[in-house]
């Protein structure tokens, strides 16, 4: 199941642990003095206290002072008590009470807060463990609610703030909290690579191993620690975890690289550090792969996508904006451990979408946030040595995961689908009630000056049932519709699609959620459009079936000219409707159930009646598009020809770009194009007499395929590992081997033509 990375699979620089969890052997205890803890402590307050600024300089003087007086006003209302350690949180206070006594161990540690280095401040704090420890994670104590609290998040803010404060916790103290923690997380939550111990949850156990070592010198449970990340740097093929095309799977089926997988992301940055140059140093890790591979995709302009955030889209307004600092905060302190190529890429990247987020400027929310982080990025943004890399172009398709991203110099777009095997939504902890159709072809697009799209009370205020690029029955569903934690995968397999890292047709292949809708959706993506097709529409709930062109936060002038076939949206972009259907519209505000925001929303949709039984659309999507050129491309009709759209094949020719791309739902031909089975093919065309032709299996079961052109071609300049066999002549033909194995991979051959 599990591939090897690039570099070695786990390395200790000094220390190895014994065995695959045993502690270190007496020869290796012996060889491991004291002071390696010493150093550990001293880095762990360096790393997650913060560190790599003068105190005495703005704006750190000042948040240091903030944070001294908010520290003061803890200890002099900590009244411990049989329900509680604050009279204002009764316990068992999981989250706010923990917190607060980590927030005190920082301000004793940090420099500047005017209670550094305070005797009474930690000694506050050593009490507030013991007494927390003693009315809620006692030993015996049973684990009530969710688990995560119980394993890690109460443990890691306690040890937390028991390591900063050192000898304040005295013996006694000490061990009743080492007992505690080895009640809730014994040793065997770290034997099988399962359950709820697998991807950002086993990396944050892990931690929780590592303070628990910090806190009693325990050299066991140190190699203990760092030997349990094993399992969670080779790529996958199932199951959570890293996947080769970037995919990063948790709960089974959410794309997660914006939640669970920056918090993955920030526990290994944090235990590189923290360890470097200790017995247990981590080095050559496959985590540096996937920076540029899996994370940096979905940062879009410094924050992160909400298509890979599952259940925690609508926690918090600009929340797409915080992790995408979470994210770029991690990777600039990953930084240090990876090479001087990475490292300076690394920089150029997050200089850039520092640059680029006028919308919640990343440097300034960081002052509240992570001073450490602050002042790295003060320093990059301030080295003319630095450049800011600009937004890469291209196409990254996650087959896996069931998601695309598509970025142009001036726009950018993402694409949520659900499979068999990746959900529609995720529901959990009262969360994400009503994301039931994120699932459905969901298409977000960002246009310049518009980052905030989907941040600003996006999720709570939206229509859920007209979220854009997306074929839904108008069926009404209950909150927390189908199952919770992501069980919600449909039966359609052929999800994904081909591309050549430049262009690409992505094809879904839709069962609606807890519906009996069905649909053919596929998307082209070029360079200053999207086209988007959908055929067969079929469903029998007896309501009507909708397919929303686009669902803006915005007040923008709406201009529709039904007869020529197209809409335009001030600022924003064009919508070319070449069949010239009734495009329906909507301008409305709509204010949040729980949250009483209220935010104003341009909606345009097709109507295709209730219980259609071969409904179809095409739309152009054209981001960032003038009125001018909005009109102009309706009135080209050539410029993209539709050349099949039905259940059997959609496809479309761009003559200007000289892309010919057809999602085969079933095997056949069109447009000069065959295949022997369902498959995805893009064909571009060159001007210098060469073409590129790109598959893939988006249903990942062909033991083989067979395409067909109908061109005459000279010869293969470049195949495929997979390529059985090419013929080439009058017409050219390529024989694929075993596609089934390859995770829906695009596979590209590069031919000369005749």
């Amino acid at each position: 199941m599990n591939g090897y990375p690039r570099r070695l699979f786990l390395q200790l620089s000094a220390v190895t642990a014994a065995g695959a969890l045993g502690a270190l052997s007496p020869a290796q205890a012996a060889q491991t003095p004291d002071h390696s803890f010493a150093l550990l402590r001293r880095q762990w307050r360096d790393v997650t206290a913060g560190s790599g600024f003068d105190a005495a300089a703005e704006p750190y003087r000042t948040r240091l002072a903030q944070l001294g007086t908010t520290a003061a006003g803890y200890r002099d209302t900590m009244a411990p008590a049989d329900a509680s350690l604050w009279p204002d949180l009764s316990f068992p206070s999981y989250i706010a009470t923990p917190t607060r006594l980590q927030t005190m161990a920082r301000v004793y540690v940090l420099p500047g807060t005017g209670l550094t280095g305070d005797a009474n401040l930690a000694e506050a704090v050593a009490t507030g463990i013991d007494h927390y420890r003693q009315q809620v994670y006692a030993a015996d104590a049973d684990q009530v609610g969710n688990w995560w609290h119980w394993q890690i998040g109460i443990p890691k803010k306690l040890l937390d703030a028991a390591v900063l404060i050192g000898s304040h916790l005295d013996d006694q103290q000490s061990r009743a909290l080492r007992d505690a923690v080895d009640h809730f997380v014994p040793e065997c939550s770290l034997n099988d690579y399962s359950g709820t111990s697998t991807g950002a949850n086993r990396v944050d156990l892990c931690v929780v191993m590592l303070l628990r070592a910090i806190l009693r010198s325990d050299r066991g449970k140190a190699a203990l620690a760092v030997s349990a990340l094993s399992p969670v740097f080779p790529y996958v093929c199932e199951g959570d975890g890293f996947y080769r095309d970037g995919s990063f799977i948790q709960h089974t089926s959410i794309a997660y690289q914006g939640a669970y997988g920056a918090s993955l992301l920030s526990g290994l940055a944090t235990l590189f550090a923290v360890l470097r140059g200790s017995p247990w140093e981590i080095t050559d890790q496959n985590i540096f792969d996937m920076v540029e591979r899996s994370f940096a995709p979905f940062v879009h302009d410094g924050f992160c996508m909400d298509l890979v955030r599952g259940r925690g889209i609508g926690r918090e307004p600009y929340g797409d904006h915080k992790r995408g600092r979470e994210i770029a905060s991690s990777i600039l302190l990953l930084g240090d451990a990876a090479s001087a190529a990475e490292r300076a890429r690394w920089q150029a990247m997050v200089k850039g979408w520092a640059l680029r987020d006028t919308c919640k400027p990343m440097l300034k929310a960081a002052e509240r946030s992570d001073l450490a982080f602050h002042a790295r990025l003060a320093a990059i943004l301030g080295d003319d040595a630095i450049p800011a890399a600009d937004e890469p172009v291209g196409h990254r398709l996650l087959a896996m995961s069931a998601r695309a991203v598509h970025r142009r110099p001036a726009w950018c777009a993402g694409l949520s689908m659900a499979s068999y095997r990746i959900g529609h939504y995720e529901h959990g902890n009262g969360e994400n009630l009503r994301g039931w159709h994120t699932g459905s072809g969901m298409l977000y697009w960002w246009a310049e000056g518009h980052g905030d799209q989907y941040s600003d009370s996006f999720w709570a205020t939206v229509d859920p049932y007209r979220l854009p690029g997306t074929t839904v029955s108008t069926r009404r569903l209950a909150d927390g519709a189908g199952m919770g934690w992501g069980d919600t995968c449909p039966p359609g397999r052929w999800v994904g699609g081909a591309t050549d890292g430049m262009y690409a047709t992505v094809g879904q292949h839709l069962n609606g959620f807890d519906s009996t809708m069905e649909a053919f959706k596929s998307w082209f993506f070029l360079d200053d459009a999207v086209v988007c097709l959908g055929a067969a529409i079929t469903s029998q709930d007896g309501v009507p079936v909708e397919t929303i062109v686009d669902n803006r936060r915005t007040d923008a002038l709406l201009t529709v000219d039904d007869k020529a076939g197209w809409a335009h949206l001030e600022g924003h972009g064009g919508y070319v409707l070449p069949a010239c259907p009734r495009l329906h519209t909507l301008r409305e505000q709509r204010t949040g159930s729980s949250d009483p925001v209220t935010r104003t929303y341009v909606t345009l949709w097709l109507d295709h009646g209730a219980d259609p039984s071969s409904a179809g659309y095409v739309y152009l999507l054209l981001p960032g598009a003038s009125l001018a050129r909005t009109r102009a491309r309706a009135a080209a009709p050539g410029w993209a020809r539709v050349i099949a759209n039905t259940a059997r094949q959609q496809g479309v020719q761009v003559p200007s770009l000289g892309i010919t791309a057809v999602n085969f739902w079933h095997e056949g031909a069109v447009a000069g194009l065959a295949a022997s089975a369902p498959c995805a093919v893009l064909v571009r065309q060159s001007s210098d007499g060469t073409a590129t032709l790109t598959v893939s299996d988006p249903r990942r079961d062909l033991s083989e395929l067979t395409v067909t052109w109908d061109r005459p071609v000279a010869e293969v300049l470049h195949g495929h590992p997979l390529l059985a066999r090419a013929a080439t002549g009058a017409k050219l033909t390529l024989d694929f081997g075993r596609l089934s194995d390859r995770g829906g991979s695009s596979k590209t051959v590069t031919v000369r033509l005749g």
